[in-house]
């Protein structure tokens, strides 16, 4: 598959809307995209052969369920966390987390969304700020554990702890943090940290490209027309960002940063007279 045809099958998810057929192979486009030397083929026989062994397990309890699945990724495929080279964009690309048996949290967590799904149990990702983690459901009710820790269930001290690297060390945990995400959202978390890496490394080009394939992914994802006028701005892309950001005036109107969108569209198109 090539970065165009992958590009392709993102425009038709994006413009079906609603739930993806399937997270993992939504997630396969969008790192063919970035690595077309990967062996795609390859990655989707891995995947299948992952849900075949997740058919086999039979626990009921959640902690037997996370239990299992723990045993399966981390014990018998070696899945866990990149904590020496955490930066390596490598780490947010689904083929080369294959490749390695090592990624962020988010690709990770997606290899045992994957699999919980192929055994029959539910998982979804969970908006947790801090650190991207997985909801597994049992017979009674869900536990959240992480991808990253080899399927560690964090205690409420290290959740607290998690959440007060970027809040302050006072910062609470409440229901809020634990929101069930729906899975073009977990791909749209997965592809930000492309988009931070490149913006940090001053790689516009690089962003702009990130922002748009999200944007194929999630065409009504409203910041992100913001964040693409922004780009065309400083790549000098002056009719493009109009119309980016004019796109952003019209999904929402009232937004927070509307005024300041107006008053960059005076800008840009006061160099155009």
């Amino acid at each position: 598959m090539t970065a165009a045809e992958a590009r392709a099958a993102l425009d038709r998810l994006g413009a079906a809307g609603g739930d993806l057929p399937d997270l993992v192979e939504a997630a396969l486009l969008l790192a063919v995209i970035d690595a077309p030397d990967a062996d795609l083929a390859a990655a989707r026989a891995h995947l299948a052969t992952l849900a075949a062994e997740a058919r086999a397990l039979t626990a009921v309890s959640v902690e037997a369920r996370a239990a299992e699945l723990a045993a399966l990724l981390a014990g018998r495929h070696g899945y866990a966390g990149d904590s020496e080279t955490y930066e390596d964009l490598a780490n947010a690309n689904l083929l080369r987390v294959i490749e390695r048996r090592r990624g962020l949290p988010v690709a990770l967590g997606i290899v045992w969304i994957h699999a919980a799904r192929a055994a029959g149990w539910p998982a979804w990702g969970i908006d947790f700020p801090a650190h991207f983690l997985v909801a597994v459901e049992g017979a009674d009710r869900a536990v959240a554990v992480d991808p990253f820790a080899r399927g560690h269930a964090p205690s409420p001290g290290e959740l607290r702890a998690m959440i007060g690297r970027i809040a302050g060390e006072d910062a609470a945990i409440h229901p809020g943090l634990f929101r069930r995400m729906r899975d073009r959202e977990v791909l749209l978390r997965l592809q930000n940290n492309i988009r931070m890496r490149r913006l940090r490394a001053g790689d516009l080009a690089g962003t702009l490209a990130c922002v748009e394939d999200m944007l194929r992914l999630a065409p009504d994802a409203t910041p992100l027309w913001q964040e693409a006028g922004l780009v065309h701005q400083r790549l000098g892309h002056a009719r493009a960002a109009i119309a980016c950001l004019e796109r952003f005036l019209s999904l929402d109107p009232d937004a927070e940063a509307a005024a300041q969108a107006r008053t960059t569209l005076r800008e840009i198109r006061a160099t155009l007279n």
